[in-house]
Order: C-alpha cells, then sequence, then structure tokens
C-alpha cells in the first residue's frame, strides 16, 4: 500500500484563505480610507483609518507603505469603480435618462468626493499614468450615457461631464462647519438631475401694441 505524505495538505489549503483575508482586508482599508478622506482630508491620520477599517496600524503599512501609496490606490479605486458604473449602467437600464440617474446614484454612494484634493497629493509623487488610463476609461462611458439620452431627448444639451460630476461631489462631500449628516444626498441629486431634463419654453407674453 502506498503512503501519502499529506503535511503540507493543511498549508495549501489555508492558503488561499490568507490570501482572501489579505484581499479583503485591502478593500476594507480603501472603503474606510476613502470615507474619512472625504470627512477629513488628505492629511487625515493613517492610525483612525486603521481604526474604521477594523485592522491594526501593521495590516495598512503592509498594503500601503506610506500615505502617498495610500492615496494613490484609494484615488485609482474610486475612479475605477466609478467608470465600472458608466459602463454597467446602460446595460442595467433601458431608459436612457434613468441609466445616468443611476450612474449618478451610484457615483454618489461611491463617495466620487473623495477624488477632490486627492489629485494635488498624487501628484506630487509624478504623473499617475494608471489614474489618467481610468480616468479617461471614465470619461467615454459616462459620454456615452450622457450622448444616448440627448439623443434620446432627455438630457439639456448644455450639460457637460464637469457639470455632473462637480454637483456629485459637492453633494458628497460635508460642507465645512455645518453638521449635515442627516442630510439625504440622494434625494438632492433627483432634485439636480430634474433639472438636466429639457423643458419646454414658458409661453410668450404678448407684448402690448399701442399707447
Amino acid at each position: 500500500m502506498t503512503v501519502t505524505d499529506d503535511t503540507t495538505a493543511p498549508a495549501q489549503r489555508r492558503a488561499p484563505r490568507i490570501r482572501t483575508d489579505a484581499a479583503r482586508n485591502r478593500v476594507r482599508i480603501l472603503a474606510a480610507a476613502r470615507e474619512t478622506l472625504v470627512e477629513l482630508g488628505p492629511e487625515v491620520p493613517l492610525d483612525e483609518i486603521a481604526r474604521r477599517a477594523g485592522v491594526g496600524n501593521a495590516t495598512v503599512y503592509r498594503h500601503f507603505p506610506d500615505r502617498g501609496a495610500l492615496l494613490h490606490d484609494v484615488l485609482l479605486f474610486v475612479i475605477t469603480r466609478t467608470a465600472e458604473f458608466a459602463e454597467g449602467a446602460a446595460a442595467q437600464q433601458a431608459d436612457p435618462f434613468g441609466a445616468l440617474r443611476g450612474f449618478a446614484h451610484a457615483a454618489v454612494d461611491e463617495r466620487a468626493a473623495a477624488v477632490c484634493g486627492l489629485f494635488t497629493a498624487v501628484e506630487q509623487d509624478g504623473a499617475p499614468e494608471d489614474v489618467y488610463a481610468e480616468i479617461g476609461r471614465l470619461r467615454l462611458a459616462l459620454e456615452e450615457l450622457m450622448e444616448r439620452a440627448r439623443r434620446a431627448g432627455a438630457l439639456r444639451p448644455d450639460v457637460t461631464q464637469h457639470d455632473l460630476m462637480v454637483a456629485i461631489s459637492q453633494l458628497t462631500r460635508p460642507l465645512p462647519g455645518l453638521e449635515c449628516r442627516d442630510t439625504d444626498a440622494h434625494r438632492h441629486l433627483d432634485m439636480f438631475l430634474d433639472g438636466l431634463r429639457p423643458h419646454p419654453a414658458p409661453p410668450a407674453t404678448p407684448t402690448p401694441i399701442g399707447p
């Protein structure tokens, strides 16, 4: 009878779980950093990010050796996920304006305002080509969404990507010095989006004739 040496089997079975746990911790750190950066800015202590992520400081530094690496990866994380939302919106919603609305709400949930203020910090270490590549991907997908809505007569022709993304950033960033945690960003976003629809011009008021 052949005896099989199975002494390495437990370690081999544990390895995928360890890798999975490490990947999960990395996403938790990025998500916590995204929320904290929106609230407190790019100078937030890494200890606070670790606390919100529910991990130790050593785990943060294991994934991100310094603040610059963390800021870069948060920026890439947010932009990549936002680009994915834009690419998937049309497939999930047949109505062109509904697809644009769905993207906008997903971007609010993604806290796209985390992007604001990070570019300057990241660019100090050189042009992040991977970040710019994802920005190009987002712009292309978003322009396709907006052009589809324009062709359907559901979006004002003068509305730009900049208009939309600035509004999303403002709605997801707390106002300085004010306690706005109970603000319903999604309700305010819907109000803003309704203003992007074309509206018929009001009937002209007849000009009086004579003295």
